[in-house]
């Protein structure tokens, strides 16, 4: 592979692309190595809405359904262990990726049960349970940054176990994120326990946001009423908010408070940009990609948009440029009559519910096949 290759150029500018997508028949094909070693593809999440489609559209999965079903093994039992061997297997195609990079990258994250979303013990308790039952270092638990997630997420941390922070969308709650991140390190440390392998991103959604809010900016424009305005925040919030978060993770990385962790050889809480496939034909299909590339940071793609750029992908580090356009946006929103803590927690809201929905789908399915 030609080592132009603009997927593999994204990791000299210190971001690292991973495959937001998972099927059985992508591990055992080869097809997931290829990935890594010509694309440099350097880990892989998960959702209940990924798992759905996986299963639900392909014939991968039924021997082992009916074989478990005949054991007398209950549909939830039945998905965890389906979901469990694909992610342990996606680690263990990682594993040397993650011990070339000393637990930098290389991980596969599971979800736990989106129904949990507001149960902190609940959280927690699942999140323990798959932890020991996937039993590989270079694994994340995916926990829902709500507010009942938060003390989850601390309390995993200082458990030594690693966190995917998910449905993250607004920048108050991207603190909290942080804020938990570090005190659970500090928990863990204060008990003398190690926390250089501890590993955790926060997963900020962003096409999400762009879909939500250019309605509203849109009635601008065909009204011809403070156009000035809406004509540079349409399509343009989700970015926005992407590059004031990214100033945030600086400030509070940089700070004495890590600095004392990183003394113990902590490592910081990467910022993980997901939702990155264009919903909107009207913009580039690269759009959450181009704009966002920075260091320190994650980008988790559709199998369509890793495809995309690898076409016509142009890295540059863009991620530290137009913070003042970005501020500007986000300070101009309440003229338009936009509440952006508003509009991101109800797509906390909403985006709970999207991945209720699957995986209650897939309970359904599990039961017919």
């Amino acid at each position: 592979m030609n080592q132009e290759n603009p997927l593999k150029r994204l990791g000299a500018l210190g971001q690292s692309i991973w495959m937001d997508y998972i099927r059985r028949d992508l591990i055992v094909s080869g097809e997931l190595r290829r990935l890594i070693e010509e694309d440099g593809i350097r880990g892989m999440t998960s959702n209940p809405a990924i798992f759905e489609k996986a299963i639900a559209e392909s014939h991968d999965y039924d021997e082992d359904i009916r074989a478990q079903a005949l054991q007398g093994k209950d549909v939830k039992t039945i998905y965890e262990s389906l979901s469990r061997r694909d992610v342990q297997s996606a680690a263990d195609e990682f594993r040397p990726l993650y011990d070339r990079t000393d637990g930098a990258d290389g991980y596969a994250s599971l979800e736990v049960n989106p129904h949990l979303a507001h149960d902190t013990e609940g959280t927690i308790e699942e999140a323990r349970r798959l932890w020991a039952a996937l039993n590989r270092p270079n694994v994340m638990i995916k926990v829902p940054a709500t507010v009942n997630g938060l003390p989850a997420i601390r309390q995993l941390i200082s458990e030594g176990i690693n966190v995917n922070v998910t449905l993250l969308f607004g920048l108050p709650r991207y603190r909290q994120v942080a804020e938990a991140y570090l005190a659970g390190l500090e928990a863990r440390a204060g008990q003398g326990k190690a926390v250089k392998h501890i590993a955790s991103v926060a997963s900020f959604f962003l096409s999400r946001i762009d879909t939500l809010v250019d309605p509203m900016v849109e009635k601008f424009l065909e009204s011809g009423t403070k156009t000035d305005i809406a004509g540079k925040v349409r399509g343009q919030v989700a970015i926005a908010c992407a590059k004031a978060a990214y100033h945030i993770y600086r400030e509070i990385f940089a700070g004495t408070r890590f600095k004392k962790l990183a003394g113990d050889g902590a490592h910081v809480q990467r910022l993980l940009w997901a939702s990155t496939s264009s919903k909107n034909p009207d913009y580039s299909d690269v759009k959450y990609i181009e704009s966002l590339i920075g260091p320190d940071t994650v980008n988790t793609a559709p199998p369509a948009t890793i495809d995309a750029y690898r076409d016509h992908g142009d890295p540059k580090p863009r991620l530290e440029q137009g913070i003042e356009e970005a501020n500007w946006i986000l300070e101009r929103l309440p003229e338009l009559g936009i509440g952006i803590d508003k509009v991101t927690q109800q797509l906390e809201d909403e985006g709970v519910g999207k991945f209720n929905e699957p995986f209650d789908k897939l309970m359904k399915a599990l039961t017919r096949i």
